[in-house]
């Protein structure tokens, strides 16, 4: 204690200057060092602003080792220094060894660059999502099924790489799959963990295609282990199904001429022959005489029954007011979310209105 008081009392309050300094400047070395030194210690944040730091803290511990064992002659000077020497080239090693970028197969490179890179997916992350499928690519010839409507389980969740996909029902068209985007998106959200089903739409290859897929058993352990993954996987899903039902929707726009309301239940009687089109124009004329009979210019119901069919008098002309897009507000029977998930899963046909209501 009394040492250290001793030293604490020449330093602060009692300074002793030096008497003789050096008539000669230390060798390049030394300054070398130093240059390094305040090079290093001038890096930013992050995995890549630590391997610029001890890049230089390396070569900068080194250059005074250097400096101790050749100028100054100094074992205490040249062993510490060594040693952090040894110590950020240590961690200089293990910060390039996580940077090191495993070959990968053209198919997966792409698909990082495509979808991943530009969500700022970290890359050892990626690793881990093409490690739960194997690293495998599999492939569909032309007129090939993925999966047959009631058959084929859902066990699996793939991804198009390349090629195209034709979703039908029924034997009816429904829309394509292109490449980048979930082939089971909606069969994959309809079902829980523990539950079981089979598809309810056929996917057929319209031309080559290649694909990658998960094990839906592997795939949820990986989800329920990584949370960053289950998020990423979650809004990937909302993005691709929303596409599949926008898709779903512009075709009911161009058939019809008519916009729907996807958040609303089905209507994929639509979609169906000539049969379900007569039972719409019928729905259609219902709403439009709605309207006709309030307006107080058409006689009523009552009115009609007691009038003569010979009756004169001026004809009216029939009024055909405009018909109103359906209310979105669904009953408290049921959840739209829940309707609007199931619906897709079951039959990809479009979400759309409910019977419009009477004016």
């Amino acid at each position: 204690m009394s040492a250290n008081s001793t030293l604490l009392g020449r330093i602060v309050f009692n300074p002793v200057l030096c008497e003789g300094w050096q008539q000669y400047m230390e060798g390049a070395i030394y300054h070398l060092a130093g240059l390094f030194l305040l090079l290093g210690f001038m890096g930013g944040s992050g995995i890549f602003g630590s391997v610029y730091i001890f890049g230089f803290l390396t070569v900068g511990f080194f250059c005074i080792a250097l400096w101790g064992w050749i100028d100054a002659c100094g074992i205490d000077i040249f062993s510490w220094n060594m040693i952090l020497f040894l110590i950020c080239l240590l961690q200089l090693g293990y910060l390039l060894y996580h940077l090191r970028k495993q070959p990968f197969p053209e198919e997966f490179d792409q698909l990082y660059k495509q979808i991943c890179q530009p969500l700022q997916v970290p890359l050892h992350v990626y690793k881990e999502i093409v490690k739960c499928c194997e690293e495998q690519v599999l492939s569909l010839a032309k007129e090939q099924t993925y999966a047959v409507e009631g058959k084929t389980s859902i066990d699996r969740l793939s991804f198009l790489l390349s090629g195209r996909i034709r979703v039908s029902q029924d034997g009816q068209f429904l829309h394509y799959v292109f490449p980048y985007q979930f082939l089971d998106s909606p069969e994959w959200e309809s079902l829980r963990p523990s539950e079981e089903g089979t598809f309810q739409v056929t996917l057929t290859a319209e031309m080559d295609s290649s694909f990658i897929t998960w094990p839906r058993k592997k795939l949820y352990l990986l989800l329920a282990k990584e949370r960053y993954i289950a998020r990423l996987f979650s809004v990937l899903l909302g993005f691709d199904i929303s596409e599949k039902l926008y898709a779903l929707n512009e075709k009911l726009f161009a058939k019809f001429g008519l916009r729907f309301d996807i958040r609303l239940p089905s209507l994929y009687h639509v979609l169906g022959p000539a049969s379900s089109e007569s039972e719409v124009g019928k729905e259609t004329e219902q709403c439009e005489e709605a309207p006709a009979r309030s307006l107080g210019q058409s006689p009523t119901f009552a009115q009609t029954a007691t009038e003569p069919q010979g009756a004169s008098g001026p004809s009216i002309p029939p009024v055909r007011p405009r018909i109103p897009w359906p209310d979105s507000d669904l009953s408290a029977s049921g959840s739209p979310l829940r309707t609007n998930r199931q619906t897709a899963a079951k039959g990809r046909a479009p979400l759309a209105p409910t019977q419009t209501p009477e004016l």
